[in-house]
């Protein structure tokens, strides 16, 4: 499968990680659940600053795996808001692995997905996300 290489973006990583030995599958790629739950987890980061609280996942909208994911990529996470609702936030999350081969430095883009996360009091219950702050999103 030929790479596409590109570059990472030019704004804030959500987060940044490396995986170990004990996330690969027997075929020696990174399991797509462990991918999964990464993305999971960074897209709430965005999800939680808007809702200046707690949120929970209701929805994975699409979830696209380009590439493999190898034990030493450096994996990047993107987390955009894309959607802001009454109770809910949807967030763009693009995944990015930079890898090291003969030598040289290369970036690919190896996942991109979109989740709806809801707001929730510390009942579990769903409730209206506070009102924008200037200047925040």
């Amino acid at each position: 499968m030929p790479e596409n290489l590109c570059s990472l973006p030019a704004r804030d990583v959500t987060l940044r990680l490396v995986p170990m030995p004990a996330d690969l599958n027997p075929n020696g790629d990174v399991f797509g659940g462990w991918i999964m739950a990464q993305v999971d987890i960074a897209g709430a980061i965005p999800a939680r600053r808007r809702a200046r609280g707690r949120v929970a996942t209701v929805s994975v909208n699409s979830f696209l795996f380009k590439q493999p994911v190898s034990v030493g990529d450096l994996v990047s996470l993107y987390g955009e808001i894309v959607h802001v609702g009454a109770t809910s936030v949807t967030v763009r999350v693009e995944v990015y692995a930079e890898r090291h081969r003969d030598g040289q430095s290369i970036t690919v883009k190896v996942t991109e997905a979109e989740l709806t996360y809801v707001a929730i009091d510390s009942h579990g219950n769903k409730r209206p996300l506070p009102p924008e702050m200037p200047g925040k999103m």
